[in-house]
């Protein structure tokens, strides 16, 4: 059975709809959640992702709104943090870590930490019994995904194709994906560009998928009220784990 992974964006277009939202996805097949912690510069986003950030920071998000609602998420679905490095950064990954293991959380993504850098943050998410994920780009030599993969944790990261979340550009991942299966039995999952059209074809190969903006564009749709929302939501995750099983 292959994996679906979602991202939501947290704080948006409420804290209690960020939980609500959350625990009808683990009901409707998700099996790892991330939680985007928004962000004013979420450089490996596209517009869609980024339109959410800015609405939830404008709507008054704060770190302790995610601490929050991952206590209520964590216990019911795997959850990870996706966030960008600023934060962590300023608060010091010891917080978040404490953080997280009060959560109930199980790790963090963070596309902006490069492998050489995320070092000595692995170890200690390692020692707390957290995962970092790490990220596997199409343009990485061999040297560099053998590199990437010799500690990988939970899963790996492979990005459909260098450029930004939802823009649905398409490369041919099945030889990076034969390079990473030639080092690693983690599991590779694959994101950018993953939706209900190309999730059949996107899976193919891969132990599972990683979808953002598809479920954030119906995030943003002000048309929907929030139990629509959530209904939508939780079909079209449906969807795409019936398509990535086919």
């Amino acid at each position: 059975m292959k994996n679906l992974v979602a991202y939501i964006t947290t704080g948006y277009p409420s804290l209690e709809f960020t939980v609500d939202m959350a625990l009808a996805l683990g009901e409707a097949g998700v099996d790892t959640l991330e939680l985007g912690m928004p962000f004013s510069d979420p450089v490996a986003d596209g517009p869609v992702i980024e339109k959410a950030n800015l609405k939830a920071l404008q709507n008054g998000f704060k770190l302790e709104h995610l601490f929050d609602a991952s206590k209520e998420i964590a216990p019911h679905i795997d959850t990870l943090w996706m966030g960008y490095f600023n934060p962590f950064y300023h608060k010091g990954m010891d917080f978040f870590i404490d953080q997280a293991q009060q959560s109930g959380v199980n790790g963090f993504i963070i596309p902006d930490l490069p492998l050489e850098e995320a070092r000595p943050y692995k170890r200690m998410m390692k020692e707390a019994d957290l995962s970092l994920i790490d990220f596997i780009a199409p343009t990485d030599s061999k040297e560099r995904i053998k590199e990437i993969v010799t500690d990988a944790q939970k899963f790996i990261y492979l990005v459909a194709y260098a450029g930004i979340t939802g823009s649905g550009q398409s490369e041919d991942l099945q030889p990076i994906i034969t390079s990473i299966k030639e080092y690693t039995e983690t599991p590779v999952y694959v994101g950018f560009g993953v939706n209900e059209k190309t999730a059949k074809e996107k899976a193919k190969g891969v132990d599972g998928v990683i979808v953002g903006s598809a479920f954030v564009k119906v995030l943003l749709d002000e048309s929907l009220n929030g139990s629509q929302k959530i209904k939508h939501i939780s079909a079209l995750a449906k969807e795409i784990k019936e398509k990535i099983n086919e």
